[in-house]
């Protein structure tokens, strides 16, 4: 199989890359991605010379350079992360996130029909389903859930979500989709919640919570998603959509509490900060339906899954402090400048 991996220098797309690497090595891997901010190609720079394995700079928009690439390599399978994705970014520029996240799906699904691929899967959010309130502990998102977003972000993935169904609707192109909860392990780009606090915390720099740290989110460790999304592939129906959560929920506050006790930083770090605009207040997924119907369980439980993620950046401190510099953005460079 050929499968092509769309954002795949990001954080979820890169540790999904290994994980088929890993699991599935007779495949071939194309990874295509255009490097903005947080695609990071140092992410890949273990496999980037290695056998069935190809990088490829490239704007899921350009549709003339896509479809150049889907006549060369004829991929069997295309899974789409490529996405603007975070909410504060889209609040200050909302047009990036609409035109990557709308349009550059449907650049994708177009040439999936033009090559005919067997299966294309966008991944997506739990926050197309806007939030829930804190005290219905009882309340999770289903796939029967409306739609209801709250930022530029959400509304963007929501509306991809509703053109992948339409083109599987109108077009027969054979696609899933998946919404997660938030993501945590290796690779993921400071900007986020527990790797800016780990980075932060480590040089004793102010920890800043929006609000009172009183929102709730469900956490699912990567590689716990990225088999999901590997099951999908394998035995996912066509046309379904498949909502994959971690079971753990937990309050912003004390998630960084958490972190700073891990590393022995004191409380006082923690800066509390005006809330974001259109805050959402508590995310849950059940994921009743994937584990019915494909057997998919989260194996991390969040008390592993965060030592293992603060260990993985205390030991990767080369990968993540040219980031912080912004020095990661020369990588391309000295890796493709001479070729």
């Amino acid at each position: 199989m050929t499968i092509l991996v769309t954002g795949g220098a990001g954080f979820i797309g890169g540790n999904f890359i290994y994980y088929e690497r890993k699991h599935h090595p007779e495949d071939s891997i194309i990874c295509l991605d255009s490097l903005t901010y947080a695609g990071n190609l140092s992410t890949l720079s273990p496999i980037l010379d290695q056998p069935n394995f190809r990088f490829v700079k490239l704007d899921i928009r350009d549709r003339a350079g896509v479809y150049q690439l889907f006549e060369a390599e004829r991929p069997d399978i295309v899974v789409n992360f490529a996405a603007e994705s975070h909410v504060d970014r889209s609040i200050e520029s909302p047009e990036i996130f609409l035109q990557t996240n709308i349009l550059g799906t449907q650049v994708l699904m177009d040439a999936c029909r033009k090559y005919g691929v067997q299966r294309f899967h966008q991944v997506s959010t739990d926050e197309v389903y806007g939030d829930l309130p804190l005290d219905r502990p009882d309340l999770f998102f289903t796939e029967e859930t409306p739609l209801h977003t709250s930022s530029p972000y959400s509304a963007s993935k929501a509306a991809a979500d509703l053109l992948v169904m339409a083109y599987h609707r109108t077009y027969g192109l054979p696609a899933t989709i998946s919404r997660c909860s938030n993501n945590y392990g290796p690779y993921q780009f400071p900007e986020k919640l527990i790797p800016l606090m780990i980075a932060n915390a480590l040089n004793d720099k102010p920890l800043p919570v929006y609000g009172q740290g009183l929102n709730v989110r469900d956490w699912l460790y990567v590689e716990d998603h990225c088999k999901a999304i590997d099951l999908i592939l394998q035995k996912g129906r066509a046309g379904a959509i498949y909502n994959i959560g971690g079971h753990n929920e937990m309050k912003n506050i004390d998630i960084v509490k958490l972190i700073c006790k891990e590393l022995g930083k004191p409380e006082s770090l923690i800066t509390y900060v005006a809330d974001r605009k259109g805050h959402d207040m508590r995310y849950a997924i059940d994921p009743a339906k994937i584990h019915r119907e494909l057997g998919w369980l989260p194996e991390t439980g969040f008390s592993d899954g965060i030592v293992k993620t603060i260990g993985w950046y205390l030991d990767h401190r080369s990968w993540w402090e040219p980031i912080v510099t912004g020095e990661y953005r020369n990588y391309y460079k000295r890796m493709y400048g001479g070729r």
